[in-house]
């Protein structure tokens, strides 16, 4: 017989050589992931600083603000416009400065930027940096000083509420109802705006055109732009000035969310109550044929 302790080799661990490749590996992914979470909070760490700095250097004392009493505004002549925005320090540190936006109880209040490259802006902040923030930025085919037909303002959908995120607040009808007027600050004037509707729509560069041939063709527009929103309000005249605030939306793959703002004329901000102007529904605008809403899957991450 033969010797079976002889013959019985000690087998070799064939399963520790995998074993250890798939610990390497997820070793890896946890080390790449924690390095993602310290790059995702060191991004929103400077960006907070860089918004608590923007606040600082536009902030206007009341002093500043206040134009000097002279005989000439004792006698009730127009004073010249002061900005509440201190631009010239904006000017200073970007060029590319044209005005500042502020949105009552949102977190949107920030300068305002136009580049001849509508991608440059998606990825870098207000000092030029490389930064997934991006920098809030009007479209670079509009009038610098808004007041072109159209004036499309882009800006991130951020996770951490900052940016546009808030814009989509107003796809809400109470928020919508509450949230109807804001201002855009330019180094000469203050433009107040209404919000006419809100709601999300695919990536088409329909939201973007800025020129028109006449104003039957820009109300036309108008309308067609405010038909997919179920309570938009349909201005009771025609005007000349729309404002759109798009940033990226979830419910389908590559989908944005459009703000649509009137400007009010110098003698329709004295309106902005609930009874004054501009209060008429989209009547004939839902009584069209509008899209099937699309299910909502779960939000992605920015």
């Amino acid at each position: 017989m033969p010797d079976m302790e002889q013959d019985q080799k000690p087998k070799k661990n064939s399963s520790g050589l995998p074993r250890r490749l798939i610990i390497a590996v997820l070793l890896l992914i946890i080390i790449a992931s924690a390095l993602s979470l310290v790059k995702e909070w060191m991004d929103a760490a400077a960006q907070r600083r860089l918004e608590e700095s923007l606040a600082q250097a536009a902030s206007q004392t009341e002093a500043e603000t206040t134009p000097p009493e002279t005989e000439e505004t004792e006698a009730e002549t127009e004073a010249p416009y002061v900005s509440p925005i201190d631009f010239a320090s904006l000017l200073e540190t970007n060029p590319d400065t044209i005005g500042w936006i502020r949105v009552p109880d949102t977190k949107i209040d920030y300068p305002i930027v136009q580049s001849p490259d509508n991608q440059y802006y998606l990825h870098k902040d207000f000092e030029g940096k490389d930064s997934v923030y991006g920098t809030i930025y009007l479209d670079a085919d509009s009038k610098p000083d808004f007041s072109g037909w159209n004036n499309p303002i882009y800006g991130h959908h951020m996770k951490d509420g900052s940016m546009f995120k808030d814009v989509v607040k107003f796809k809400d009808q109470d928020f919508f109802e509450a949230h109807r007027y804001f201002e855009i600050y330019t180094p000469e004037r203050t433009i107040h705006l209404k919000t006419l509707g809100c709601y999300y729509s695919d990536s088409n560069g329909i939201v973007r055109k800025t020129s028109f041939k006449s104003q039957a063709s820009f109300d036309k527009w108008v309308s067609e732009r405010l038909a997919p929103c179920s309570f938009a309000e349909v201005p009771e005249k025609p005007f000349d000035s729309m404002f759109v605030l798009v940033t990226c939306s979830y419910e389908q793959n590559d989908a944005r969310t459009c703000c649509l703002r009137q400007r009010l004329m110098k003698t329709e901000t004295s309106c902005l109550q609930p009874g004054g102007m501009y209060q008429k529904s989209a009547q004939k605008l839902l009584q069209q044929p509008t899209r099937k809403p699309m299910r909502k899957p779960a939000q992605k991450p920015m």
